[in-house]
């Protein structure tokens, strides 16, 4: 008994940990920092996004500069990861709020100590 496209969307969604197709979640598998669920050509499509291994830094200089690194990946739009971590981590007030712990900000001009 073959499945209707929206139960294979359903069983896809499940699978993943997610409720519904283009709505961004963090996590932690797959080493990275997010993940979301698109539609591409009319099937199911997992994104991972957000290296987990770096640290935090979202400060203005951090997000100007991955914006230049990745705009041309940005603009491909929501079937690419740098959308998705520039929407969700990158996106300014409404983004990211970590700050990075202790142990990794670094103000420049100043000795560390030891």
């Amino acid at each position: 008994m073959p499945q209707s496209e929206r139960e294979k969307r359903k069983k896809f969604l499940k699978k993943h940990g997610l409720t519904r197709f283009n709505k961004a979640v963090r996590t932690t598998e797959g080493g990275k920092k997010g993940k979301v669920a698109i539609l591409e050509n009319g099937k199911p499509r997992l994104i991972r996004f957000g290296d987990a291994s770096m640290g935090h830094n979202y400060s203005a200089e951090a997000r100007k500069s991955f914006k230049a690194r990745h705009g041309k990946n940005i603009a491909k739009g929501p079937t690419s990861a740098a959308y998705w971590a520039n929407k969700v981590l990158w996106s300014g007030p409404s983004g990211s709020k970590k700050n990075p712990p202790k142990s990794q900000r670094h103000v420049k001009g100043r000795k560390s100590k030891g």
